[in-house]
C-alpha cells in the first residue's frame, strides 16, 4: 500500500504492493509525468525484475472522462504484444491510487535523445523509424489508432529499441468511410484533417509519424 493521503504524492522509497497477487515492488527513480499522473521505475523485491509504474490518483479518475480514458487504454493494451509497443504486465489499486504496470524502457524517450544531442544522424533516423513503422503497422493491424504519436511517446529501451507507448488517447478504428471526430492529440503533429475536425484516423497517425521524422 501506498503512504499518505488520496492524491499525495508517494514519499521515496515507498514499497507498493498488489494485493491481488502478494507481489511488493520498491520505487526508484520518477520517468516523467502525463496526463494522468506519474511514471516511476519499481523493482519487484522477489525476482528483482524492473518495470515502469504508472500512478493515477483517484481523484484524477472522477475529472470528467479521465475514468474512461484510462479504462480503455487498459482495455486496448493489455493484450498487444510486439516488440515495438510497450507491454502493459498488469493494473491493481489501493484506496487512493490505480496503477499501470508497464515495459520499462530505462533510456526514457526520443524527445529526450534529441533535447540532449540536438539532433539524430540520418542513419539513426532511419534505425528508429524501421521500428516505429513496425509497430504502427501492428497497431493499425489490430484495428487501432493511436491519435497521439510524438517523440514523447517513442520510447527506448537499454538496448536502444524504440517502441511507442501511451496509448491513453487511442481509440479502435472507426468504421470504413468514417472517422473519430474529436479533436485530440499534440500541436505540432496533427493531421490538416483533424485540424478541420474531420476526425482522426489510420493516415493522421502516419501524418504524425512524419512531423516526429
Amino acid at each position: 500500500m501506498v503512504p499518505g493521503s488520496a492524491g499525495a504524492e508517494p514519499p521515496p522509497g515507498w514499497y507498493l504492493r498488489d494485493e491481488g497477487s502478494g507481489t511488493l515492488y520498491q520505487r526508484g527513480r520518477l520517468l516523467g509525468e502525463g496526463t494522468f499522473g506519474r511514471c516511476y521505475q519499481v523493482t519487484e523485491v522477489t525476482s528483482g525484475r524492473s518495470y515502469a509504474v504508472k500512478v493515477i490518483p483517484r481523484a484524477r479518475l472522477a475529472a470528467a472522462g479521465i475514468g474512461d480514458r484510462v479504462e480503455r487504454e487498459l482495455e486496448l493494451q493489455r493484450p498487444l504484444r510486439h516488440r515495438h509497443i510497450v507491454r502493459l504486465h498488469g493494473h491493481f489499486a489501493d484506496r487512493h491510487h490505480h496503477y499501470l504496470l508497464l515495459e520499462l524502457c530505462s533510456r526514457g524517450s526520443l524527445a529526450d535523445i534529441v533535447r540532449a544531442r540536438g539532433r539524430l544522424t540520418e542513419p539513426e533516423v532511419r534505425f528508429y523509424l524501421r521500428q516505429l513503422l513496425s509497430g504502427l503497422r501492428y497497431l493499425h493491424g489490430h484495428g487501432l489508432v493511436h491519435r497521439d504519436l510524438k517523440l514523447s511517446n517513442f520510447l527506448v529501451t537499454e538496448r536502444m529499441r524504440v517502441k511507442i507507448g501511451d496509448l491513453g488517447l487511442a481509440r479502435r478504428a472507426a468504421p470504413p468511410g468514417r472517422r473519430w471526430g474529436a479533436l485530440c492529440g499534440t500541436p505540432g503533429y496533427l493531421a490538416p484533417e483533424v485540424l478541420d475536425r474531420r476526425g482522426h484516423a489510420e493516415p493522421s497517425d502516419i501524418w504524425a509519424l512524419g512531423c516526429a521524422v
